[in-house]
């Protein structure tokens, strides 16, 4: 077990990555973990941040006092606390790993500013006191590898402001917050995490969330697509919750990380979307949708799609349009840095293709979300092999 100094301060602690995050510290270290969590009281939070935590430990109390919740919430003034408290924790903590994020793509740019920004800039704030008492080793920031945006090309891990346009309000927040946080390099050990598309366990299929691709792949289940929006060569960057929780617990316990910026991404490992097409069929069993271009996606085929479409079939694809955009990426993520930061511990992206099947396993098993996904954890990992034969039904 590693022994590393003083108290780390997580935010986004009861979310996809913060869980997976904590469950590291605890194993691998004898720190201190505090976890800034919405709720009402301490007590309240701690209820909230032991039930997130089970879904990936089999028993959270058995850390006893490592595991500290502490109720506040990174978008009120001083991050909900009182200013004794916020000195406190200033004071206490030497590491600090901002992942607390809005993360939907239909939220209004005010609203995700209001989270990805604003909730940033009090965690910098914390972050600066600490430093001026002299206890602060690194503040880490979980950013996204599509602040890239609509950048069209490589785009390397010292790239941030290319001349790109965004999306959605997610990538330009995210954007925007990490502009933030490298203002800050000269006065604070930062290092900037930018993760590209999260998916579930590699081992096991297991996950909490189901956003991204596991929408499309779940319309791509009913039979909702004949036609995508999309370019069969361009890159779908996804990576696993394991690779992109250990590159972070590894890569923050070095000292030599300040200042640095890292894409956990596949890179030029990532799987095309004609790839990925070509898996969906096979586990489905259906014929691979057509891949059309963007352009005429919109203007010819989805109208008449929506018109001829049942309700439930309706709300798929419309709810799916959010993601559309990603199947026809330009950009390629370099991850140089990374591998060369991490060459020694092992840690890599496992290709899409090797347990592409186990994620559709598992989501098919909880039925995308809506069984209840806590008892199939990493200890439990039947779902990871549920039959495949289950899918029409789950669907």
């Amino acid at each position: 077990m590693l022994s590393m100094e003083g108290p780390v301060l997580l935010t986004g602690a009861t979310g996809f990555v913060g869980t997976a995050l904590i469950a590291r510290y605890l194993e691998r270290t004898d720190r201190r973990v505090l976890a800034l969590v919405r709720a009402d009281d301490d007590e309240q939070a701690s209820v909230r941040l032991r039930a997130a935590v089970g879904r990936v430990l089999p028993d959270p109390e058995v850390y006893g006092d490592r595991l500290v919740a502490i109720a506040g919430d990174v978008t009120l003034p001083r991050l909900g606390l009182d200013r004794e408290r916020h000195d406190a924790l200033a004071a206490e903590v030497s590491e600090i790993v901002h992942a607390a994020a809005s993360i939907s793509f239909e939220l209004d740019l005010e609203s995700s500013r209001a989270i990805n920004v604003e909730g940033t800039r009090r965690m910098l704030d914390l972050a600066a006191s600490a430093a001026r008492r002299g206890g602060l080793r690194r503040f880490s920031y979980v950013s996204t590898a599509y602040v890239a945006g609509t950048h069209r090309g490589r785009f390397h891990e010292a790239d941030l402001d290319v001349g790109q346009e965004f999306r959605n309000a997610y990538e330009q927040s995210k954007f925007e917050a990490e502009r933030l946080v490298r203002q800050h390099r000269e006065v604070l050990p930062v290092q900037v995490f930018r993760p590209s598309i999260v998916v579930g366990e590699a081992a096991t299929g297991w996950t909490p969330a189901f956003n991204v691709i596991y929408w499309p792949l779940r319309a791509f289940a009913r039979g909702t697509y004949t036609a995508l929006p999309a370019r069969r060569r361009s890159p779908v960057d996804v990576v696993s919750i394991c690779f992109v929780a250990d590159a972070i617990f590894e890569l923050t316990r070095h000292r030599w990380g300040a200042g640095e910026t890292y894409h956990l991404a596949a890179g030029d490992g990532a799987a095309t979307v004609g790839e990925m097409l070509d898996m969906g069929a096979a586990y489905f069993e259906r014929r691979r949708p057509r891949a059309i271009p963007p352009w005429l996606y919109r203007r010819a085929v989805h109208p008449v799609l929506l018109r001829r479409s049942t309700a439930a079939r309706r709300q798929l694809l419309e709810r799916s349009t959010v993601y559309f955009p990603y199947f026809a990426m330009r950009a390629t993520y370099d991850t140089s840095r990374t591998a060369e930061r991490l060459a020694e511990s092992g840690i890599a992206p496992a290709p899409l293709g090797a347990y592409f099947d186990r994620l559709l396993d598992y989501a098919v098993a909880v039925r995308w979300g809506k069984a209840e996904t806590a008892r199939f954890t990493r200890e439990h990992p039947a779902a990871a092999h549920a039959g495949r034969r289950l899918h029409q039904d789950a669907a």
